[in-house]
């Protein structure tokens, strides 16, 4: 298959580069699968394996049986540390539909040792049409193959991309998957309500062009000592586009049997599309099955804005998206630039930080300013802020300690995005309040102020203005 068919096409073909199959017939689906995992000579022990419902583990000479359930569709293998993903012109490929009775797995392991990676999340690309498609293009994939070279050429990087990967136009999932083979990185899919086929029935048909793209809506792999872990958490209602913030019992109770196979201590990563803090209905009863991991890190999309959630020993990073306001401008509706996340783990510890689009990795601030009657108004946008950074200021080289924070809009959100006929291209866009915003009010006399921002890792970011 040459790069120009795998582009234009739609589908993603299964290829022998990943999993060698044996043809033999797959006539009932109370049958068991077979199976062997190996490094290429011998069999690897305690690969875990499923089929979205049940969740085995390889035995010592790398054997592996499983009996389907009636509803699963594919047989997927959780990538053991230590090895490398397998892919499709860097699409993540560790499934196989499940159509035989028999899939030998062959791994490739790493020359290096994986306890210390990068990854990078993109929330929302969102393309609607191919004016969209060309601003990814053209903006977005070089920024972050930026990011990606300035790791250094031996870095372990991986994607994810946490669901919109369009705007309701499946035939630009071409498009996207264009835009991940030119990153180069090995990259994993999660369904958003944009990838989803709307009024074919219910949930459990919602998603099979996704499927047929991009395989499992939910499982698992893992690196160094991260244990990832995507899942499906857009519920279809079945009419037109409604949908809700749920994660099925289905795989509420895979979820449990997969995390039996990951050590409590781990690092553990979640990657879905609605945030489940405040959006995702029945998030009580994913969180129990959450219980014991001492670091659990959820990485999701969807809002358009940038949030950061923190809740005892689960951080949730809802991101700001690579389409910003679906592409009007250069802003989420909450003021933060359009951009992406960009993680470092380091054994089990996780390090991160947001990444503007055509900004330098520095950027972390957005200043403005407003004359008021008799006195002027400072107003900092800290997007990635959460409560273990300190935020200061200084007025004319003088501290004047910590800066308040408040709730409210953003300027430059409500000059690109305010009313019915604004932004000219899709007037649905509208700002949002947000609750990072950092405000001071000093005299009219004031000439310079500066801000400086200390993250939670201690990395310092300032941003200073004159002001006329």
């Amino acid at each position: 298959m040459n790069r120009r068919s795998f582009i234009q096409s739609v589908a993603i073909l299964t290829g022998g580069a990943f999993i060698a199959l044996n043809n033999q017939a797959f006539a009932d689906a109370n049958d068991k699968v077979k199976g062997r995992v190996t490094n290429g000579k011998n069999g690897v022990k305690g690969v875990v394996m499923s089929d979205g419902y049940s969740v085995v583990s390889t035995d010592a000479d790398g054997y592996y049986e499983i009996t389907p359930n009636t509803r699963a569709k594919s047989i997927f293998m959780s990538t053991p540390a230590g090895y490398a993903f397998k892919t499709d012109y860097s699409l993540a490929k560790q499934y196989e539909k499940l159509d035989s009775g028999h899939f030998d797995f062959k791994l490739e392991q790493l020359r290096k040792n994986d306890n210390n990676h990068h990854f990078i999340i993109w929330a929302d690309p969102q393309v609607k049409n191919k004016k969209d498609v060309a601003q990814m293009m053209e903006t977005s994939v070089p920024d972050t193959n930026r990011t990606i070279r300035a790791l250094g050429k031996d870095a372990l990087v991986h994607g994810i991309c946490v669901g919109d990967l369009v705007w309701d136009n499946h035939e630009l999932f071409a498009d996207y998957n264009a835009a991940v083979e030119q990153m180069g990185i090995p990259f994993f899919q999660v369904l958003g309500n944009h990838d989803m086929d709307y009024r074919q029935g219910g949930d459990e048909t919602s998603d099979v062009t996704f499927k047929q793209n991009y395989g499992p809506t939910y499982y698992s792999f893992n690196r160094g000592k991260a244990h990832y872990v995507v899942l499906d958490d857009v519920r279809y209602l079945g009419t037109e586009r409604n949908y809700d913030g749920y994660i099925t019992e289905e795989q509420l109770a895979w979820l449990k049997q997969d995390l039996q196979y990951v050590q409590k201590d781990n690092l553990l990563i979640i990657n879905l599309h609605i945030p489940v803090f405040n959006q995702v209905k029945n998030n009580k009863d994913f969180y129990a099955v959450l219980d014991g991991f001492k670091n659990v890190h959820i990485m999701s999309g969807h809002t358009h804005y940038h949030a950061n959630n923190v809740a005892g020993n689960i951080y949730e990073h809802n991101h700001g998206t690579v389409c910003g306001a679906w592409w009007t401008g250069p802003i989420c509706c909450d003021g933060t630039p359009r951009g992406y996340g960009v993680y470092e783990v380091n054994g089990t510890e996780l390090k991160w930080y947001y990444k503007s689009t055509g900004l330098p990795a520095e950027h972390q601030i957005s200043l403005y300013v407003n004359k008021l009657t008799d006195q002027t108004r400072l107003i900092a946008n800290i997007w990635n802020y959460d409560p273990k950074w300190k935020v200061e200021y200084f007025l004319d080289g003088q501290s004047k300690g910590e800066l308040g924070k408040e709730i409210g809009y953003d300027p430059l959100s409500v000059t690109l995005y305010k009313g019915e006929d604004m932004p000219v291209s899709r007037h649905f866009v509208e700002p949002v309040q947000t609750d990072h915003l950092f405000v001071a009010h000093f005299a009219p006399s004031v000439k310079k102020i500066k801000v400086v921002a200390t993250d939670r890792f201690g990395k310092t970011y300032s941003s200073e203005m004159e002001v006329n």
